[in-house]
């Protein structure tokens, strides 16, 4: 289930993503005590590195050698927590102005964020119905604004281009990190289609009468790539032909606008 950014202190959520971040001291002595950033920074650090396993305050506070209750101090809870940390990896999203070509501007905008999506696929656990609305994210809508504008399209038909776009690099990025998590049990890709296939076909014999255009796509359609990791290599090709066709179609409403 995705995280819901209304489930949290609104007003004190957005005052912390919007406050400036806290600059090292540059005094020598003790280790300072911990802050909200170094908070927010480690609880990156253990989410990346346990994909698979949803953070708590308790993984985090053995991360930084503290306490759980400890890490109060610095955040409201692991909600707020979880957007200053989806807004904190935006950074990540390059700033770009919609003055060159708008389809290479977009190709690289949409590679960034899917890039975003599966170095850091806890991203994909906020959900999109309530926006964080810190200033990194909306950095990001940003320069997507602006190349979109710079063609000419008028804000409704950019409105839906923004949503068709967000659905299908958050979608392809989900893809690819359960083909990840599913690699982590043990089994082979080929491995277990090898068994899933030989089930269907002993408990549905004529499988390719029945579903002669699914047939069809297998056989004009092969894998081109071989490994155990292949899936996830074809899921990496998907999104980069996919979008393309997006773009076509965005560029057919660019033709009709002008």
């Amino acid at each position: 289930m995705n995280k819901q950014a209304g489930r949290r202190d609104i007003a004190r959520t957005i005052s912390l993503l919007w406050r400036r971040t806290e600059a090292p001291s540059g005094r020598r002595g003790p280790k300072p005590a911990l802050s909200t950033d170094t908070v927010v920074d480690a609880a990156i650090e253990v989410a990346d590195a346990n994909p698979t396993t949803p953070l708590s305050m308790r993984m985090l506070g053995e991360h930084l050698g503290r306490t759980a209750m400890s890490l109060y101090t610095y955040v409201p809870g692991k909600d707020e927590l979880l957007d200053l940390m989806y807004d904190r990896v935006h950074a990540e999203l390059p700033t770009i102005k919609g003055t060159g070509n708008w389809r290479i501007s977009l190709s690289d905008w949409a590679a960034r964020l899917f890039a975003l999506h599966t170095r850091h696929p806890w991203t994909l656990d906020v959900s999109l119905a309530r926006p964080v609305l810190g200033p990194r994210e909306q950095a990001g809508l940003e320069s997507l604004l602006s190349i979109l504008y710079s063609t000419g399209l008028d804000s409704p038909t950019i409105r839906r281009s923004v949503s068709m776009l967000f659905h299908f690099i958050r979608g392809s990025a989900r893809t690819l990190a359960e083909i990840r998590s599913a690699s982590t049990i043990g089994e082979s890709e080929s491995h277990w289609w090898a068994q899933s296939s030989a089930a269907l076909t002993a408990a549905a014999p004529d499988f390719a009468d029945r579903f002669p255009h699914t047939m069809q796509l297998g056989r004009e359609t092969p894998p081109t790539l071989g490994g155990d990791f292949y899936l996830e290599r074809e899921a990496e090709e998907s999104f980069t032909q996919g979008l393309q066709i997006l773009l076509d179609g965005i560029e057919s409403q660019i033709r009709k606008h002008s």
